[in-house]
């Protein structure tokens, strides 16, 4: 096995010597990464990613065990937690449950081979997590694929958005350093389920901001409880849904991590799009969401302002008959029928569920001409 193949542990305490010898005696087997005290452990985590096991000392000055592993448990819940101390004492013990919810908790002087077998038996359970995670990610991503397909049927207005906004929260969670980030595009894909309770023509209005009455506002409002009656329905959404629910909200408190960081961009992406929706271009979009009064991180609209800004760059920009239209290519206009009603909004990305269903089109509407723009785009 390569060693870059063996799993990796970062020990941390603040006294050298001690992180010296327990590297000395893993490095054989792990790949080991070492930190004086929990700011630099913080660090390590930040530029290295997650390790399968980090083991930390609870007394350390500053942070103590208890605190960077419930740092750690936000930021990276797959990795497995381990603490050492010297005071075996009820109260550190219970902290360290409470706040770390570690998965070993283990006395100093602890013997060599004691540590190793906890360590082995941490990397076992952060596979397991691993391996949970993934199903979990391919059940749940397949189930909300179902919905969506749904979604595109029974209102394309609603999944032209769905399917713009999780492009663009994807896209923009790589660029910051969260390529794979699941539950962020589930969320992004679910975001506009609950208007599948409206009109297409209602949904038309929401979108590009024009005045609603009374009666519709009712039932636009109601939407978002429509979506967390559907969804409440499928285990394990609970990280999603916390994801939605705070996206919702003009600013959170929640602790720095996933969710958090989901949330964010979410909210942001939606923004974004709703100003170009309603016929803003780039530029005033951005300067729009710049001004919010609950202030978006500042990072992640440069970052969105750069990904954005490379979009509106050069393009392949074609123009193609329905029938001839491939996955992944994006209306740059809407395609509606003879009588107005639309089959297709701008910035719809074709998928392979629509070109199903566009079989079921007119031959007229087949033969239409539309402009698109080609798959490889932003990213490629």
């Amino acid at each position: 096995m390569n060693r870059e193949d063996l799993p990796s542990i970062l020990c941390v305490d603040d006294e050298p010597r001690v992180v010296e010898s327990l590297a000395l005696h893993l490095r054989r087997d792990y790949q080991v990464l070492t930190a004086n005290g929990a700011q630099s452990a913080l660090q390590m985590l930040k530029d290295n990613g997650a390790p399968a096991v980090i083991v930390s000392d609870m007394r350390m000055p500053g942070m103590d065990g208890a605190t960077l592993l419930r740092h750690t448990k936000h930021l990276y819940p797959e990795t497995t937690r381990i603490l050492l101390t010297g005071d075996p004492g009820r109260d550190t013990a219970v902290a360290a449950v409470n706040e770390g919810q570690i998965f070993r908790f283990l006395t100093k002087p602890c013997p060599p081979d004691q540590l190793r077998t906890a360590i082995e038996a941490g990397v076992v359970h952060h596979r397991l997590l691993i391996a949970e995670k993934v199903l979990l990610q391919k059940t749940l991503i397949g189930c909300i694929k179902a919905l969506i397909d749904v979604l595109a049927i029974t209102n394309p207005v609603a999944f032209g958005r769905a399917t713009r906004v999780k492009r663009l929260a994807t896209e923009l969670a790589e660029a910051i350093g969260n390529k794979g980030f699941w539950q962020l595009e589930a969320a992004a894909m679910l975001s506009q389920i609950g208007y599948i309770s409206l009109p297409v023509e209602m949904v038309e209005k929401l979108y590009y901001g024009k005045h609603l009455t009374p009666e519709e506002q009712v039932l636009a409002d109601g939407a978002p409880f429509v979506a967390q009656k559907l969804l409440g329905r499928i285990p394990r959404l609970e990280p999603v849904m916390e994801i939605l629910a705070a996206a919702q909200q003009p600013k959170n408190d929640l602790p720095e991590g996933l969710i958090k960081l989901g949330a964010s961009i979410l909210r942001m992406v939606l923004q974004y799009d709703a100003q170009i929706a309603r016929g803003h271009p780039v530029n005033s979009a951005i300067q729009t969401i710049r001004r919010q009064t609950e202030g978006h991180d500042a990072k992640l609209v440069k970052s969105l302002e750069s990904l954005v800004g490379e979009a509106v760059g050069p393009q392949q920009v074609s123009e193609v008959t329905v029938s001839r239209l491939t996955p992944g290519m994006v209306f740059l206009d809407e395609l509606r029928t003879s009588i107005g009603t639309l089959l297709v909004p701008k910035g719809f990305e074709v998928t392979e569920t629509f070109l199903e269903r566009a079989r079921n089109f007119g031959p007229g509407i087949l033969q239409e001409t539309v402009r698109v723009m080609a798959a490889a785009k932003r990213g490629s």
